[in-house]
């Protein structure tokens, strides 16, 4: 059997970086996956120290053409085994104070760039005796909050395209998964931001590295659902108990402070 490969998206830095890392020191080579101009050949230089190969292909996913591009170029030349369908962007603001973009953004690298990716790279992966798919979902997908409001609607899509395409490739040697990850400290930014909402906030938060870590070990235990500590199961338990008009205003006034701070 040739070479297979393991496809990072949004792996120039932070999670999707920690992933790129992860499999290369389980002897995985990879294919990452950036924006033009995020420095990927960096993370194709660490890949490369664990004695890996790294293939970088930097595009835009928000663009469907963009989409089938890479896949079709990756259909061509390797042979897929696992997916990490890490790409994704969000933020905290009001609704009307964002430009149209920004909303637009968030759809299609959440929404349509996991869906079609996943989609047109399926006949490569089930050409292998076991392949995986690994989603990065987020807790936001257990509620709707306002002055977010679209991120944790897509969330919520991944969450439940991962649920559905676990459910119809049961009997198949595709194993999908999703994450649903807590707020993490990527950077200077992020920890202060995380420090300013006080000890439940920062309570049991993980690292990149440590998402990362957990999440391809339970990947590979075929865990579908993917709990990263006790504070990720108990914010789901919250989530999924707790009525929304409950914990809706309670998200809600939360990340209000957050935007006036800003």
């Amino acid at each position: 059997m040739g070479k297979i490969y393991a496809l990072v998206t949004g792996a120039s830095q932070g999670l999707g970086k920690a992933f790129a890392l992860e499999l290369a020191r389980r002897q995985f080579n990879t294919i990452l996956v950036s924006l033009p101009g995020e420095g990927i050949d960096f993370v194709a230089s660490q890949v490369a120290e664990l004695g890996q190969e790294a293939h970088c292909y930097e595009t835009d996913l928000t663009q469907k053409a963009n989409i089938v591009a890479l896949a079709n170029w990756v259909n061509e030349r390797f042979a897929v085994s696992v997916l990490i369908n890490n790409a994704g962007c969000g933020g905290t603001q009001r609704f009307q104070d964002v430009d149209v973009d920004y909303l637009d953004r968030i759809i299609q690298l959440n929404v349509k760039a996991t869906a079609l990716l996943t989609h047109q790279l399926l006949p490569n992966l089930m050409k292998n005796n076991q392949a995986y798919v690994l989603n990065v979902g987020s807790v936001a997908a257990y509620s709707p909050i306002g002055y977010k409001t679209v991120y944790p609607a897509s969330k919520a899509f991944v969450h439940s395209l991962s649920r559905g395409l676990y459910q119809e490739f049961a009997d198949s040697n595709v194993f999908f998964s999703v994450v649903n990850p807590g707020p993490m400290m990527t950077n200077a930014d992020s920890s202060a931001r995380l420090q300013q909402q006080g000890f439940f906030a920062t309570m049991g938060l993980l690292t990149p590295e440590e998402v990362a870590a957990i999440a391809v070990r339970q990947l590979f235990k075929r865990d579908t659902l993917i709990m990263l500590n006790w504070v990720n199961k108990l914010t789901w338990m919250v989530m999924k108990f707790l009525p929304v008009y409950i914990r809706l205003p309670l998200l809600t006034r939360a990340m209000k402070k957050e935007v006036k701070r800003a």
